[in-house]
């Protein structure tokens, strides 16, 4: 899908697009809705039509190649209601999902002025999740309460990214997000996560390498399968360094040497295992686990099952010229200008 960007001509307008642009940035605190409509026999492992036996590249690998959408409207955490409970039955997820689809429906006019600003984009640029899959209360299976265990000072550090992100400075460039200047938007990972739109990933294989696209930022990864070691410590990266190996016909990729700059914040002691395994020819089981005592109290596991999609992906145009910016900096210093003048002269 193609999306176009808001035309921010004002600080409000700038802090509506850098919550939405910024949604999978914080995506650990997210709580959308669970998957509902039509579901299935609760799993971990889905079966869809068209099981096959094992497919193969031309060079022998489990064949994962194709588009996928890893789209998903089942929260990443379990939502304090759900305590306890890992799968809803499919009268509980219809119910819950429709009170939650109302709720979030960006085309309601209800709530004045800020509230329609803060909603930023119309439904229709939205992809909030296909036909459910699963009927699991979140995307965490590991710990079996479905919650990040995140430390208390890795709470508090979200709490004070988000409150920066709704009272943004505009000093100058440095002080926009990352993903209002269109340089790390999220959600594509690693690790990958549901994101507003743009959530098709397209996996490619050749010999030795694997390379997955994704949609989102059209942000790239090259994978080798070589069993050459990580980079040195001292170079760090915005999407780390992976090293792909075979597991049977499931794809690991381990990744190391993260940077702070973006994603997970914090990330220097990072440690990603992700694991690819094709179930049949329509889904394919994404697994990622994340290990930073650093952040978190334990490692904590979470899947998602992406559906294969026709596609095409189409190129992701963030915003042309970084019109953001320019405007988000101009109305700043507009408004300086404005409460100076009407200061009173000494």
């Amino acid at each position: 899908m193609i999306k176009f960007s808001l035309s921010a001509d004002s600080s409000r307008e700038c802090r509506c697009l850098i919550i939405l642009m910024s949604a999978a940035f914080v995506w650990s605190l997210l709580s959308c809705l669970p998957e509902a409509a039509n579901a299935q026999t609760p799993s971990s492992t889905v079966k869809a039509k068209g099981q096959t036996a094992a497919m193969l590249t031309s060079d022998g690998q489990p064949d994962l190649q194709g588009i996928w959408d890893f789209g998903s409207i089942t929260p990443m955490q379990r939502p304090p209601e759900f305590a306890g409970k890992e799968f809803l039955t499919e009268q509980e997820a219809a119910d819950w999902a429709a009170k939650k689809m109302k709720e979030l429906d960006f085309d309601r006019r209800d709530g004045g002025a800020e509230a329609n600003i803060a909603r930023g984009y119309n439904e229709y640029w939205t992809e909030r999740g296909a036909p459910v899959v699963t009927r699991r209360t979140s995307l965490v299976i590991d710990p079996p309460d479905g919650r990040i265990p995140a430390t208390e000072q890795t709470l508090q550090r979200q709490k004070e990214d988000r409150e920066r992100y709704l009272n943004p400075r505009y000093d100058g460039p440095e002080d926009l997000s990352l993903a209002q200047r269109c340089l790390n938007v999220g959600g594509y990972g690693p690790p990958i996560s549901p994101t507003l739109y743009n959530n098709n990933v397209r996996i490619t294989q050749g010999p030795g390498y694997v390379m997955i696209l994704h949609e989102m930022n059209h942000d790239t990864r090259v994978i080798p399968l070589d069993g050459r070691p990580h980079l040195p410590e001292q170079i760090r990266l915005w999407d780390g360094d992976s090293r792909g190996h075979w597991e049977g016909d499931t794809l690991v990729v381990d990744t190391t040497n993260f940077n702070d700059e973006a994603g997970l914040r914090e990330r220097k002691h990072l440690h990603l295992i992700e694991r690819f395994k094709r179930i049949n020819n329509e889904i394919l089981q994404y697994r990622f686990t994340v290990d930073d005592p650093t952040s978190y109290t334990r490692p904590w596991t979470a899947e998602i099952p992406a559906r294969k999609t026709e596609g095409p992906i189409i190129e992701y145009a963030c915003h042309e010229g970084n019109d953001t910016m320019m405007n988000a900096l101009s109305e700043a210093r507009a408004e300086e200008k404005k409460a100076s003048a009407q200061s009173p002269t000494k």
